[in-house]
């Protein structure tokens, strides 16, 4: 995914410059498309509903990069995305993704290598909703490191806790018998992990759970 960051900037022209206060709603899981945004400033949560009505945050979305792909053409949105924070994103309409790859090609290519990730990270959400929650919480962590590039994460428990679909006291115990063993800190909703080869160990402890 990083490798597609601010690729689409080249063409902020074609979009709708749109401010977006936090909490504001960008569009919702089962609406028909209106089109795909970018993210240029602020930051933006991802939303999956299931089928038993309980909502989980399955991504934060990294400035520099679009959201909303499956809205094109049509589509109906897949989850749903809300602000986090005072936001600056650009809409672009069916009729401006046909504008930009009619005159850049390359467009066509970035659109549906964002396309085809957003897709796994769909599939990759079904595939772990039965794994135990310490090797979900680890995946996840291990995830936000390699998307923030850093080993300190911004995320309280409450919003992890929505992230696993669990409570927060689940995800509390995790993160107290982690920090006993050394492994993370946590401080002003920041976890700082201390020995990462310990939590891979955790996923990579399971036969049937493995880093991609």
């Amino acid at each position: 995914m990083l490798s597609l960051r601010y690729k689409w900037t080249p063409f902020l022209n074609y979009g709708k410059k749109l401010e977006m206060k936090k909490n504001t709603v960008v569009y919702r899981q089962g609406e028909n498309g209106k089109g795909f945004y970018y993210l240029d400033q602020g930051g933006v949560k991802i939303l999956l509903l299931s089928d038993h009505g309980h909502e989980r945050i399955v991504d934060y979305v990294p400035t520099g990069t679009l959201l909303g792909e499956h809205g094109a053409h049509r589509g109906s949105y897949l989850t749903s995305a809300i602000t986090t924070s005072p936001s600056i994103l650009y809409y672009f309409s069916d009729e401006a993704l046909s504008a930009v790859c009619r005159d850049h090609p390359d467009a066509a290519v970035l659109f549906t290598n964002s396309h085809i990730y957003k897709m796994r990270l769909l599939a990759e959400i079904i595939w772990l909703l039965d794994s135990p929650v310490e090797q979900q919480m680890a995946h996840y962590l291990l995830k936000l490191i390699h998307i923030h590039q850093s080993e300190n994460v911004p995320i309280d428990q409450t919003s992890f806790a929505q992230y696993i679909g669990t409570s927060r006291i689940t995800v509390n115990k995790i993160i107290q018998k982690w920090k006993q063993q050394g492994w993370i800190q946590c401080s002003n909703g920041v976890i700082r992990v201390m020995e990462l080869a310990k939590i891979k160990e955790i996923l990579n402890d399971s036969e049937e759970f493995q880093m991609q």
